[in-house]
Formats: C-alpha cells, structure tokens, sequence
C-alpha cells in the first residue's frame, strides 16, 4: 500500500508543479472570453496530468520508456503462441 500512496503523492506532486506553471504562464487565456482558448488551457491541463501519472508511475522503465509512453508509442505485441511460420 505504501507504493500506491507514494506512486499518488508524486502524481499531485508532478502535476501541481507542471500546472502551476503552465498557469502562469497562460492566465491571459484561462481568463480569456474566447471558449477556444480556454478550451486550450484545459486541453494542456489535461496533457500535463497524463504526464504526471506517466511520469509517477514508471519509476522502473527507463527515460526513453517513458518517453515513448508519454508521446503514445503503442508498447510491442506478443506474438501470440502458436501462430508463427507454418
């Protein structure tokens, strides 16, 4: 249980210190009229969320595993036994 708490912790952790900035930096559009923008905002939010799970929860992969898996480079199939060559 310990590892699911610590594996949540560094996914708040993460996250809250990616959105902060991202925040700053893009207030003019989380306050902006134009839904679009602020539909962007959220759209990048989102982003940065995925990533801090990502980046939480792969502590053993290496940088470019995980790497692969934030940009969503499908990981490679098992050839299922069986249907090889004939």
């Amino acid at each position: 249980m310990a590892k699911k708490n610590s594996s949540i912790e560094n996914r708040v952790y993460l996250f809250e210190s990616l959105a902060s900035s991202y925040v700053a930096a893009a207030s003019a559009q989380l306050g902006s009229e134009d839904p679009a923008a602020r539909e962007q905002v959220r759209r990048a939010l989102a982003e940065l969320a995925y990533v801090s799970c990502a980046v939480a929860d792969t502590g053993h992969l290496s940088a470019e595993q995980v790497r692969e898996r934030v940009l969503g480079s499908p990981e490679p199939r098992a050839t299922p036994k069986g249907r090889g060559r004939r």
